[in-house]
């Protein structure tokens, strides 16, 4: 069926005039940006689609909903149409008149985002997309996070240095093989799957490196002396080529069936993307926690476990590469795994398209997904974070959800570690906000009178799970959820990790 209303992911690929690719872009990179705006520094004001900046009082008006578009301001008596490089300009006004706080990076990356998505639209128009439906799956994100004012951002760099990298453009390439030399290797875990990757020479170890990485850090003093005196040598690349999933610095093997994640000092969403020596040190004891809680539930659900890290000493976190689970011993026979973020995005193949009534197919992906988190919550002290980025779901031939998928040991949080207040308001975020909700919107907009929010009570209220009542109560009454606040979060340079929320409208505590 097709959507209701025109959003982004139903835009062509660029094709033709060069103005179509640039409108194409603008309008890719202005969704996520107005979603912050609207979230964060507005309020409604009158009609439907208008909106007031509370620090400045202008009224805005937008079309859509959930992924917003042709975006204008009102002025001088009329409602003025908004560019890209205009909505960027007035959101920085805005936000400067909100905290008295300049900031000139946003700003930057805002444009950086939607340059790069102009790049990648064209990338894709003469690519051709991947035929295995799980990588097409990870490789469809052009809008990607719907809520942060420059998803896209690649660090401002010319699109060359980034784009033979890019999971957008459906790009795969080999990996550089280094050889570090053994009495410099730091490992722990299993890093065996490594090893299949390349040999190395007698006294050294099998360094994967991510080009891309290798290209921005390899001139570094450090990194330099030791390719200089020989702790470090080139041992050329892998025979074959991997595929950059949607977390970009993430790639997959398929004839090995092996993750591997790397360094990349490059700022993706909030964050400088390194492998922090702080978390890799913490890494074994989360991933432990977080596989035993798997191993411990009876439902299907999967975690792909962060086995191992190897590195260099000379370069901890440069060179650091991380060993994750592959699929196969995980995904239930006969099923394709798929990204939820995908799901959302849309995708060729994706099973929400022709979809008839979307009860069944609703009903079952809540009833995969999200006991695994709350029993991960609340019988083993797991905070999941379970995104839509972190969360895959195997379908079966009909394209129904029998199995979910979680990732990413270095965002779990472990109860031991936090408050357990603070870590429940975490997997609200990231399960309801940021997950269940989107693909709510997704599929009510798609079924124009459909009601998504009876089956997610069912499923919470159902739950069954000990010490956590009282917070799934809560959670079907409260008239709030909490809201990340990703726009505010940049301008005021405060740490990726450090979240900040704000109330948004809860929908399950409807009638």
């Amino acid at each position: 069926m097709d959507r209701v209303d025109s959003m982004p992911p139903r835009l062509p690929p660029p094709a033709g005039s060069d103005r179509e690719g640039e409108d194409a872009a603008d309008v890719y990179a202005a969704a996520p940006l107005l979603n912050c705006l609207l979230r964060e520094v507005a309020e409604p004001a009158g009609d439907r689609g208008t909106f007031r900046l509370r620090a400045s009082g202008r009224l805005m008006r937008v079309r859509g909903t959930r992924r917003p578009r042709a975006p204008e301001v009102y002025a001088d008596g009329a409602w003025q149409r908004l560019d890209h490089t205009a909505l960027v300009e007035l959101t920085a006004e805005e936000l400067l008149l909100l905290t008295r706080l300049p900031n000139s990076e946003l700003p930057a990356e805002m444009t950086d985002s939607r340059d790069t998505v102009a790049a990648l639209l064209a990338a894709r128009s003469v690519a051709t997309p991947p035929a295995d439906p799980y990588v097409r799956s990870e490789q469809s994100l052009i809008t990607g996070h719907p809520y942060h004012p420059a998803p896209k951002t690649r660090g401002g760099g010319p699109a060359a240095g980034w784009l033979p990298y890019a999971p957008e453009a459906y790009a795969r390439f080999p990996l550089e093989l280094l050889g570090v030399r053994e009495d410099t290797v730091v490992e722990e875990g299993d890093t065996t799957p490594l090893d299949v990757l390349g040999r190395a020479p007698d006294g050294y170890r099998l360094l994967p490196a991510h080009p891309w990485q290798l290209d921005l850090v390899g001139s570094r003093p450090a990194i330099r002396d030791a390719f200089a005196d020989g702790r470090l040598v080139r041992l050329g690349r892998t025979a074959r080529p991997l595929w950059p999933t949607a977390a970009v610095r993430t790639l997959y093997a398929p004839e090995d069936d092996l993750f591997v994640k790397f360094s990349l000092d490059v700022r993706i969403t909030n964050d400088i993307r390194r492998l922090w020596r702080h978390d890799l040190l913490k890494l074994r004891r989360t991933d432990a926690a977080t596989a035993a809680a798997f191993t411990a539930m009876s439902a299907p659900a999967a975690w792909l476990s962060d086995r191992g890290y190897r590195t260099a000493d000379f370069a901890f976190e440069e060179l650091a590469v991380l060993v994750r689970d592959g699929l196969r011993e995980h995904v239930a026979p006969g099923t394709t795994p798929l990204l939820a973020a995908a799901l959302v995005e849309g995708f060729a193949g994706s099973p929400l398209d022709g979809l008839g009534d979307p009860s069944a197919w609703w009903t079952a992906y809540l009833r995969q997904v999200v006991p695994p988190v709350l029993e991960a919550f609340a019988r083993h002290g797991v905070v999941l974070e379970a995104h839509l980025q972190n969360t895959l779901v195997a379908v079966d031939a009909a394209g129904t959800p029998v199995q979910a998928l979680f990732r990413d040991a270095e965002g779990v949080k472990l109860l031991t570690d936090v408050d357990r207040a603070a870590g429940w308001e975490r997997l609200v975020y990231c399960l309801i906000v940021n997950n269940v909700i989107e693909l709510a919107a997704l599929l009510a907009e798609r079924h124009p009178g459909w009601d998504p929010w009876p089956a997610v009570r069912t499923v919470l209220a159902g739950h069954g799970l000990p010490g956590i009542t009282d917070a799934v109560t809560d959670l079907l009454t409260a008239p709030t959820l909490p809201g990340k606040t990703n726009l505010l979060l940049r301008w005021t340079g405060a740490d990726g990790a450090d979240a900040r929320y704000l109330p948004l409208p809860n929908p399950l505590a409807g009638d």
